[in-house]
């Protein structure tokens, strides 16, 4: 009898244990796959992986993790000394969280430490780790900069007219420099590296539909010190005139007609002046995009000169259009105006499919068919200076060829939008359209751009 009773109660132990173990099982493996007992550490992140701080502007940096935010603290230290500059416990589930951390009045750190770390500890929601959730610590590298950039302009071209080009040779010096630019005509101006470190060299162009023009090189640090310097042009307003001009059938069923036909976009539209705007306003704007983008790009390789030779793509031409004319299109009076345009090019008409000649070096960098601009040729001449010969009969170039000064690149033509054989030439500086006027002036590019190297040259050298 006393042997049933004992296996009994050896069962019942078994049993038990059994179940228990089966239990711890089930417990542990709820507390390894339930959210609430995730083991995934919060983050500490930061815009740069190294910070700056010029003690006035805060750092800012952001916590994040997939359940919640608990807490965190945050300690700054300069080595010798430390102290609490931020601390706060979640009320209320938060993912993710920004701050903004300003340099601490009343601080017993030394003023004059040029490196400080930020220790940032912080925990989450989890209830892994008995409870006490997962908790992490990033300590993150600080360098004091409290000194802006040092710029100094060397020389530049005494002045700038509406709708022309300058040049500036500059100085700008930082240890942590991080961005170097020209802000004019509400646009940045790329620089380029010239001759030695620290030097730079830039064209620039005052768009010529823009009243007012202001100049100014933009130094910042790593630490967001920030230099702005004025560049001292002295500023020439050119009138530029207004052409009224009147739309006739012929015209708008012939050019207008065969443009529109070679483009499903406006393939469809039969109503004369519709059209008529369709392709002297939506295309015209859509190829002007493309040689935009194309005369935007500025290599940022270094060069220790720039030699530009006066342009003369057609030679004894004749003038049949000037820059920046702001053109009106009207069906049977000028009360009927259909649509409007600028004339962003200089034309010239020499005899028919005349030979056409890049002036100076370059590499091509389109050579194809651009709406308006019919067969189109586009070079870099380097510096942000670009120059395009639009409604070309024949091209003799093709993208990413190189050529030489005094190479036939094409013929004169009227494919695109021109009614006769001619030649539209452009420039550009940095995307912006330029008077080619000047640069057909050997005197002007001795002024404004020989001479300012000359000047800069003198300085480096010294």
């Amino acid at each position: 009898m006393k042997r049933r009773n004992s296996y009994r109660k050896k069962s019942s132990g078994s049993v038990v244990f059994i179940l228990l173990f089966v239990l711890s099982l089930v417990g542990a493996g709820y507390i390894y796959t339930a959210p609430e007992f995730e083991r995934l550490l919060p983050t500490v992140q930061s815009k740069q992986q190294t910070l700056y701080w010029n003690r006035i502007d805060p750092l800012e940096i952001t916590l994040k993790d997939n359940t919640g935010l608990k807490a965190f603290e945050l300690v700054l230290s300069d080595g010798q000394q430390s102290m609490i500059i931020g601390q706060k416990r979640f009320n209320q589930p938060v993912k993710e969280q920004t701050l903004l951390i300003h340099y601490p009045q009343n601080t017993p750190l030394n003023p004059k430490a040029k490196e400080l770390t930020l220790t940032v500890n912080v925990t989450d929601k989890s209830l892994w780790n008995f409870f006490q959730g997962n908790h992490a610590q990033k300590v993150l590298k600080i360098y004091v900069d409290t000194k802006r950039p040092n710029v100094n302009v060397l020389s530049n071209s005494y002045s700038i007219t509406q709708g022309g080009s300058a040049l500036v040779i500059f100085q700008a010096e930082d240890e942590n420099l991080k961005e170097l630019y020209i802000e004019a005509a509400h646009q940045h101006f790329q620089v380029v590296p010239y001759r030695e470190k620290g030097y730079y060299v830039a064209l620039l162009a005052w768009p010529f539909v823009q009243e007012d023009f202001e100049a100014k090189i933009i130094a910042k640090d790593r630490a967001n010190n920030k230099r702005v310097t004025h560049i001292p042009f002295y500023l020439k307003h050119h009138h530029y005139p207004a052409s009224w001009i009147r739309a006739k059938d012929k015209f708008i069923d012939g050019k207008i007609t065969d443009l529109a036909s070679s483009d499903p976009e406006y393939a469809s539209i039969s109503d004369r002046l519709k059209k008529l705007k369709a392709v002297n306003e939506t295309m015209r704007l859509k190829n002007e995009a493309l040689i935009h983008s194309l005369a935007k790009r500025v290599s940022t390789e270094p060069i220790t000169q720039w030699k530009i030779h006066r342009f003369n793509p057609l030679k004894h031409a004749a003038k049949v259009a000037s820059f920046g004319a702001h053109r009106h299109y009207y069906y049977d009076t000028k009360e009927q105006e259909v649509s409007h345009s600028y004339h962003v090019g200089y034309d010239l008409a020499s005899t028919k499919m005349a030979p056409i000649i890049s002036s100076n070096a370059g590499e091509v960098v389109f050579a194809g068919e651009n709406g308006i601009y019919g067969n189109m040729p586009m070079i870099n001449h380097g510096l942000g200076l670009y120059t395009l010969y639009g409604h070309c009969s024949q091209l003799f170039v093709k993208e990413g060829q190189k050529v030489k000064a005094g190479e036939v690149i094409a013929r004169t033509g009227r494919s695109g939008l021109a009614l006769g054989d001619h030649l539209h030439f452009g420039i550009l500086v940095q995307g912006i359209e330029v008077r080619p006027i000047e640069w057909f002036d050997k005197g002007w590019i001795e002024t404004n751009i020989n001479h300012v190297f000359k000047e800069a040259n003198k300085i480096i050298e010294e």
